[in-house]
């Protein structure tokens, strides 16, 4: 026992002696491993230092410049990818508009009519003129202060002319003349209570119109006021179509389109019936017909969504549903299909370049277009010359210039454009 207690101890201390050894040599391992490490790191340094000096930048300015590439880089794919998207979308998209247009367009009959601000009575002979002026023109005199309507008598055989943007004014003057000229007696007096009663018959007609009009869009539950407003758009035209056969036929149209878009049919119907009841009294309200119709709808309890349809129907209001939108096409179909609407084109022409010139007057517009119809005039002006607070100086001009020079109705709106580009080609 105690030879082999010697033994085991003589192994470890051969044991010990070798870890000892070992140790040492891990010892001047890591010693030469720390040397080598910071050889590295200065030999690095020198390196960073040498490229620096070689390019001219900052190892935190060349990291900026390749993080500033790698982001560059992954923009111009994802630009790339967008506009490739865009284009795909913006193709699907206008097919499935041109089809949903022309199955809307496919399925309404609508009928094409032309009106005017004026209206021929026919006269038994020519002696009815003097009898139609009167003692000193005593009787057309009553006849235009009650009616409001202006008598025109000239040289065309057996006829006069009522002329006035007012058509209800116009149809009432027109019943209580051919009234007149049925019994032969004109006086004053009697053109008093003749006038009465074509006023009274008239607001008959109105009434059954609204309501005539609105069993035909099948648009139910409208306020009395609001069907009054609608018979008497009969007698109001919009570049000769007349308006409420364009609101019925805009309903048919919005109900469509609503349907082949999954949209609420009844929200859509609903606002292009009454998109243009602000027409009824704009000569009395003052405001864009768009505003002032649905001011008085909203006042009659129709509902946010059909109001708001109504006045963004010509862009005065930024559409925020479907329906608005839908309302806007449905408006643009039905004036622009062939036959619906006519106008003077040499008076469009001229009120459009009378525009246009106002706006050209000022000092650094560069171009400028007239749109929708004259109630909105676009100005570009030169970037170099004119400055922002300019930029804004000038639409104030033109706007006080064109309330000064010119007659139109509504507003007109004027917006001034200033851009500076940068173009350049890679070859």
């Amino acid at each position: 026992m105690e030879e082999r207690a010697l033994r085991e101890t003589e192994s470890l201390a051969v044991q010990r002696a070798d870890l000892e050894r070992r140790g040492q040599t891990l010892d001047d391992r890591e010693r030469n491993l720390d040397h080598a490490i910071e050889e590295l790191k200065q030999a690095k340094r020198v390196q960073r230092r040498e490229l620096e000096r070689l390019s001219g930048l900052s190892a935190a300015q060349a990291k900026q410049l390749l993080l500033a590439e790698v982001e560059q880089e992954a923009k111009h794919q994802a630009g790339l990818r967008l506009q490739q998207i865009e284009e795909e979308t913006r193709a699907e998209a206008e097919r499935r508009a041109r089809n949903i247009l022309s199955v809307a367009m496919q399925r309404l009959a609508a009928k094409a009519s032309s009106d005017s601000t004026t209206r021929l009575v026919e006269l038994p002979n020519d002696e009815m003129k003097g009898r139609i002026i009167g003692r000193d023109g005593r009787n057309i005199r009553a006849l235009e202060k009650l009616t409001g309507v202006d008598v025109i008598i000239d040289e065309t055989p057996s006829a006069v002319v009522l002329s006035s943007f007012d058509g209800v004014r116009r149809e009432i003057a027109r019943i209580t003349l051919e009234r007149l000229i049925a019994d032969g007696r004109i006086h004053p007096a009697l053109i008093e209570e003749t006038y009465e009663h074509a006023r009274e018959e008239i607001e008959g007609r109105i009434a059954e119109e609204g309501e005539k009009a609105a069993l035909e869009a099948r648009v139910n539950a409208l306020d009395p006021e609001l069907l009054r407003l609608l018979g008497q758009l009969r007698y109001r035209t919009s570049y000769g179509q007349n308006v409420l056969d364009h609101l019925v036929e805009c309903s048919h149209l919005a109900a469509l389109m609503a349907e082949e878009l999954g949209a609420s049919v009844e929200t859509a119907r609903r606002a292009a019936l009454l998109h243009d009841i602000g027409k009824a009294v704009t000569h009395e309200v003052e405001g864009p017909h768009a505003l002032v119709g649905g001011k008085i709808a909203r006042r009659r309890g129709e509902v946010e969504a059909v109001t708001h349809a109504m006045e963004a129907h010509h862009g005065e209001v930024e559409p925020r549903t479907v329906e608005a939108v839908i309302v806007q096409a449905a408006d643009a179909v039905s004036g622009a299909r062939p036959g619906a609407r006519g106008d003077a084109l040499e008076q469009y022409v001229a009120r459009l370049r009378e525009l246009e010139e106002i706006a050209s007057r000022n000092q650094g517009v560069e171009r400028v277009f007239a749109m929708r119809a004259g109630r909105e005039i676009r100005v570009v002006v030169d970037p170099g010359e004119v400055d922002d607070e300019r930029a804004a100086l000038i639409s104030h001009e033109i706007a006080a210039a064109v309330e000064k020079e010119m007659e139109y109705p509504g507003r007109i709106k004027i917006t001034v454009i200033r851009e500076s580009r940068s173009v350049s080609f890679a070859s």
